[in-house]
């Protein structure tokens, strides 16, 4: 590697006549399968091309085949059709007003996650080669890219699907892995980057876990990454990046737990590569931690430098500080630019303009470039 390589979190708009396929498909209404999967492949050949022309390197298919970044394991395993699960986000419930706006976003509105009320198993073994191949014929439009797929993890579809049938919540997250294993091990052998997104391993601390010290949050940490290391035994840590995320949502985020209370644990997980937000007002700071926190051998940092929210264009300038910053304490070769999460992590979700987004990207890009030129002199 000669240069600083950009990728985003994984979601991107999606056009409004997909859109409404989706939503009515998800809200159970009669929708021609054979329309709509030409429809996505045409989407995901759309979302390839936007990446490449901003200038990304490690581009995905835009999560543009499912209704959200995690509750889509629900069509794809047995064990899910009991009632629906109940979320509290600690921070919003302080802000009454925020909490309305969030919970009426389109995107939630539509969201389907029905608790755990029968035993595990794979279900649909043929989504994830789908949607691997759409992504396959697409970048093979744009050579010099690479391609990344991401996956829900252990943990956070425990914390979207309420357990109602295991014995414990030990039992419910372990028996997770056997199931997921499979969208993992495709996706992988495909020839793409698996990205496990883990909002558990953050966000958890503020919604699932909220009633837990920091203790007890840790030990669910501990029995989630342990899920996550079974379920993906059979990949090489290389092949594989995970997504830390404090929730993307527009939030005040005030109980967001502290980068420096978990990082010990995020080491302990097999991906190689560590996604996390760190352009956002609140953990923007944090990258100060790296002063004392050694990188592991072998591990490598994603920090966000451009936010998702919101719909200011970071000025190139900023995200090459921004990736300068990391690279300065744990080594240029170490640091690759990222997003700070999707820009609509539910289908519908989502606050800013679709072409803002690609210019946001494009942004990022021409910032690499310069923080490039900075340390590739």
């Amino acid at each position: 590697m000669d240069r600083f390589l950009t990728t985003h979190v994984g979601s991107l708009p999606r056009a409004a006549d997909l859109l409404d396929q989706i939503i009515a498909r998800e809200e159970g209404h009669a929708v021609d399968e054979a329309a709509l999967a030409a429809r996505i492949e045409q989407a995901v050949a759309d979302v390839v091309a936007k990446q490449a022309a901003a200038g990304i390197d490690i581009i995905n298919d835009g999560e543009q085949s499912k209704p959200s970044y995690a509750t889509y394991i629900k069509d794809r395993l047995t064990g899910f059709g009991g009632t629906g699960t109940s979320y509290v986000f600690q921070d919003v419930e302080d802000f009454p007003g925020v909490k309305q706006r969030i919970f009426g976003d389109a995107g939630r509105k539509h969201r389907k996650t029905p608790a755990c009320n029968a035993p595990i198993t794979a279900k649909d073994m043929e989504a994830v080669h789908i949607d691997a191949a759409n992504l396959n014929r697409a970048i093979a439009a744009h050579p010099g890219k690479q391609a990344f797929m991401s996956a829900a993890s252990p943990g956070v579809t425990a914390l979207f699907f309420r357990n109602d049938f295991y014995t414990s919540d030990e039992d419910y997250v372990m028996a997770l892995p056997e199931g997921l294993r499979h969208e993992y091990e495709a996706i992988a052998a495909a020839g793409i980057t698996l990205q496990v997104d883990c909002p558990d391993l953050a966000m958890g601390r503020h919604t699932q876990f909220r009633d837990l010290d920091l203790k007890g949050f840790r030990a669910k940490m501990e029995l989630n990454i342990a899920a996550l290391n079974h379920a993906t035994r059979n990949i090489a840590p290389e092949q594989m990046r995970m997504h830390l995320c404090w929730g993307n949502y527009p939030g005040p985020h005030h109980c967001d737990v502290p980068l420096a209370d978990i990082i010990d644990l995020i080491w302990t997980a097999r991906p190689h590569a560590i996604q996390f937000e760190a352009a956002n007002p609140r953990h923007a700071h944090e990258f100060a931690i790296f002063e004392t926190v050694k990188l592991p051998d072998g591990k490598k940092l994603i920090p966000g430098v451009v936010e998702c929210q919101s719909p200011y264009i970071e000025h190139p300038g900023l995200i090459a500080q921004r990736i300068a910053r990391y690279a300065h304490l744990v080594g240029r070769d170490n640091v690759m630019a990222g997003i700070d999460c999707g820009f609509s992590i539910h289908a519908g979700s989502g606050g800013v303009d679709p072409d803002v987004v690609w210019a946001k990207m494009a942004a990022m890009a021409e910032g690499a470039r310069i923080a490039t030129r900075q340390f590739w002199p």
